[in-house]
């Protein structure tokens, strides 16, 4: 017997839905529009966050003195002590040192004995023209006595003449031994004359055997001893020495600097200048340009500028390093009829804005700013002078930004 398969019918009436599942689908989509009903609002309060108003981070400054402030260098250069007047003291004549009465950093006045050579020839050259003229001037006492019995011998033969007792040839030669012993006598006088220019050079001879200073001023080297030959020209293959002693006059110190042509232009006569001397670098010494020599060095393209310190001091020495800064316009100062003039502060250009036609800067109170109109005066580098709107101790925003505006609270940055 064979066994029939039967086949499965549908039955709709057994496919439903629970209960409970039907109440966890409508629970699952209340939460899913709670959720996006709270996603809507973070991002609308994000937006809102954003699109608020924040405090912006503002970089602030602080106006400072313009009295106590230092001038503007318009231009820095690098030179040298040097003296206006200094000396290498030599001998006139060629001679051997027998003394010497410097040494080194010992201060002598002009005229002052140095040193002296030994001037034995010179002294013996002395007594010879001495000698010489006193054997010339003898000579004349004899011509004297000769034409005096000539100009007798004269006269008798002038009266034996008229007399007819003598010959005009005898007249003629007692008038010419006459004047002959007159013209001797004033060949001999003339002669005494050359004898006293000898003794003036033998003189000036013996005199150059002393070496005085030729100023007032400090002795810096000792370039001769006792036994060395000293002579104005070099000579000996190099044994004899050119000079006695350096003497430098220390209240002619000046620097002498080399300056660029190509910023000569900033460089004027009696221009302020502040120099640094390399052995004393906080030392700020003030000066003044004297003059700009009025040539340049084709071979360093420069131009060599002095300066004068306006006071000396025992500090500064010749040779000595130093850096000069050449300034520029003199800071202006307080007058009856130039107050509005005067500089109250100096500010950083960048804390300057131009807004509707005016110059303003913006002043930090309390985590606020305010703008403020201000007056500007000269520029000073990166800074700028403020002569009315802001005064000393201050406190500006140091770089504006651009949406910053009046009121606004700010917060500084650190």
């Amino acid at each position: 017997m064979s066994t029939q398969q039967r086949t499965p019918v549908a039955d709709l009436s057994s496919l439903k839905i629970e209960d409970h599942s039907r109440k966890t689908s409508n629970r699952g989509k209340r939460l899913g529009w709670l959720a996006l009903f709270l996603l809507i609002v973070l991002a609308g309060a994000a937006v809102a966050y954003r699109f608020k108003d924040p405090k912006p981070a503002v970089e602030v400054t602080t106006a400072r003195s313009a009295a106590n402030s230092p001038q503007q260098a318009l231009l820095n250069a690098s030179g040298y002590v040097t003296p206006r007047r200094r000396s290498s003291v030599a001998a006139k004549v060629t001679g051997r040192v027998i003394e010497v009465d410097t040494d080194e950093g010992m201060h002598v006045n002009e005229g002052q004995i140095i040193a002296r050579l030994d001037c034995a020839e010179s002294n013996a050259a002395l007594a010879s023209a001495k000698a010489d003229r006193i054997a010339t001037q003898s000579s004349i006492e004899d011509l004297q006595v000769n034409l005096t019995n000539a100009e007798r011998e004269l006269k008798r033969t002038q009266q034996l003449t008229e007399a007819g007792v003598s010959t005009p040839q005898a007249l003629d030669a007692a008038r010419t031994l006459a004047e002959s012993y007159r013209a001797r006598i004033g060949l001999t006088k003339q002669q005494v004359a050359a004898a006293d220019r000898k003794i003036d050079v033998a003189q000036e001879n013996v005199n150059n055997c002393t070496i005085r200073a030729p100023f007032t001023g400090l002795v810096v080297s000792k370039d001769a001893q006792v036994g060395e030959m000293v002579s104005p020209i070099s000579a000996g293959g190099g044994f004899t020495r050119t000079g006695i002693a350096t003497i430098v006059d220390m209240q002619s110190n000046e620097i002498e600097v080399d300056v660029n042509e190509s910023y000569i232009a900033r460089v004027k006569p009696h221009q302020r200048v502040t120099a640094t001397l390399d052995a004393y670098p906080n030392w700020q010494i003030p000066s003044h340009v004297r003059t700009i020599i009025p040539t340049a060095d084709r071979q360093k393209a420069t131009v060599k500028v002095r300066v004068t310190f306006d006071k000396l001091d025992p500090r500064i020495l010749p040779d000595m390093g130093v850096k000069v800064a050449f300034l520029g316009e003199e800071q202006r100062r307080a007058t009856p009829g130039n107050a509005a003039g005067v500089p109250k502060a100096l500010i950083p250009s960048s804390a300057v804005r131009q807004q509707d036609g005016k110059t303003t800067v913006f002043l930090v109170h309390d985590g606020k700013v305010e703008r403020r109109a201000v007056t500007l005066g000269s520029q000073r580098g990166d800074d700028v002078e403020v002569l009315a709107g802001a005064s000393e101790g201050d406190t500006l925003v140091a770089k504006v930004p651009e949406n910053l505006r009046d009121g606004q609270a700010v917060e500084v940055k650190q």
